[in-house]
């Protein structure tokens, strides 16, 4: 299945540490409006955090039709 992600949030908290607002809007920027290949909604949170490094705290998306 194709997905699109159209919203994302991420957990971009690390030891008390935070990623620069600067680099969480490019790796948004990067995933949202991108075609995944998953097969399922687990799938596609694993292949994004695998993907990104990233653990996603929410995501919205729409399936893509071939």
């Amino acid at each position: 299945m194709k997905f699109q992600v159209t919203d994302i949030r991420f957990d971009f908290i690390i030891d008390d540490d935070e990623l620069s607002p600067e680099d969480q809007l490019a790796i948004i920027e990067d995933t949202c409006g991108q075609i995944w290949d998953a097969d399922n909604e687990d799938d596609l949170v694993e292949e994004i955090t695998c993907a990104t490094g990233w653990c996603i705290k929410s995501i919205d998306y729409r399936h893509v039709l071939s």
